[in-house]
């Protein structure tokens, strides 16, 4: 079974790779065959395109290595107090210049004390959500972020309008390379590896994710724990 499992996941990468690998050789062989005849709005169309798919690539091969690291369960997280405003703030100012028809708002409530996880885990995190509402949201909408104190609980959601996702596919798209097939990811490129490594980052981090969708509104709240710094580090540390 284990055979199977990482045989499937070579052949799923290999095909994910190939498409971003082809469009870069393809588009860099037309300009550098035709670069005279080509104008400047095509030259720039065509870089844009191989930008874009580089970017994919860089993606997909982080991806990979984060999958690789999750089967590894001696991959130490190093728990720091992490302010959540400040993150949010960054993500969302580097995801605008790739989605600059959506809007952002962002409403971080004054209670809201930082949150005991990984950094770099916990940017991963809100990276995928965040872009993940960006790239599935309609043209020109408002991806709204939220984040509030519940008890010892940091509660984090990111909403986006848009095709919604069916009650049945509520688990199934945490799930490693699961995407559900409808008109806008036919269109959208992904690997459906972000979900699955989002919701195994969280679990590490003691937190939980979940996702609900009604109203052309999709959800998703990230549930990380807030206590006693000392104590959670402590109980880190039994683990």
């Amino acid at each position: 079974m284990k055979n199977n499992n990482y045989e499937d996941f070579i052949s799923t990468i290999s095909h994910e790779l190939r498409t971003p690998l082809t469009s870069i050789r393809g588009f860099s062989q037309t300009m550098l065959s035709s670069w005279d005849k080509l104008d400047d709005e095509s030259k720039k169309k065509f870089l844009n395109i191989i930008v874009e798919q580089s970017n994919r690539l860089i993606n997909l091969v982080e991806n990979m290595l984060s999958v690789t690291k999750l089967q590894n369960t001696k991959d130490n997280l190093i728990y720091k107090e992490v302010s959540v405003k400040p993150v949010v703030d960054t993500i969302t100012t580097i995801i605008k210049n790739q989605y600059k028809d959506k809007t952002f708002d962002i409403n971080i409530d004054k209670s809201v004390p930082p949150v005991l996880a990984d950094k770099d885990k916990f940017q991963q995190i809100l990276t995928n959500l965040i872009e993940n509402a960006a790239k599935y949201g309609d043209e020109n909408s408002t991806i709204s972020i939220k984040a509030y104190l519940s008890e010892e609980t940091v509660i984090i959601k990111i909403i986006n309008q848009g095709p919604e996702i069916p009650k049945d596919c509520y688990e199934k798209i945490f799930h490693k390379f699961s995407r559900i097939d409808n008109p806008l990811t036919r269109k959208v490129q992904g690997s459906g590896l972000g979900l699955y490594i989002t919701k195994n980052l969280t679990e590490k981090m003691g937190g939980k994710i979940s996702v609900k969708s009604e109203n052309r509104l999709t959800t998703f709240e990230l549930c990380l724990p807030c206590a006693n710094i000392e104590k959670q580090a402590r109980d880190k540390c039994r683990q």
